[in-house]
């Protein structure tokens, strides 16, 4: 089984969450959007677009989108089949939090790791 397969998005906290998107957006162009963020759509080696997409995001620093890992940031990994791998991890004796979702972004679960980073699973919608 295929685990990790690439990054799905890259979030992480801000002192002044507004302040720092609005120093993303005009001095390195990031497009960011009213909900903090960017998806960087994926493109292959002549510029045709192709299936997949990174986000990105900063959150308030008070955000509680991390809990319960203790960093200020969050990594969201692709995987091929979460099911599959949650139980794998789980088996493996791995901290898996209970809570999944699943909606017409994909699936998603999380891990934390062993210095108490949550790790975001996602797997995408089909043909994405």
């Amino acid at each position: 089984m295929k685990r990790v397969t690439g990054i799905g998005g890259i979030f992480f906290k801000a002192k002044d969450a507004p302040a720092l998107q609005a120093w993303y957006k005009q001095h390195l162009g990031i497009d960011v959007q009213v909900w903090g963020g960017a998806a960087f759509d994926w493109a292959d080696a002549d510029g045709k677009p192709v299936a997949g997409t990174t986000a990105w995001c900063i959150h308030p620093q008070d955000s509680d989108h991390f809990a319960p890992g203790s960093a200020s940031f969050m990594v969201n990994y692709r995987v091929e089949d979460l099911h599959a791998l949650v139980k794998a991890l789980k088996d493996e004796g791995c901290h898996v939090l209970d809570q999944t979702d699943e909606s017409e972004y994909g699936k998603f679960a999380w891990v934390i790791d062993p210095e108490g980073n949550k790790v975001e699973l996602w797997q995408a919608p089909q043909g994405q």
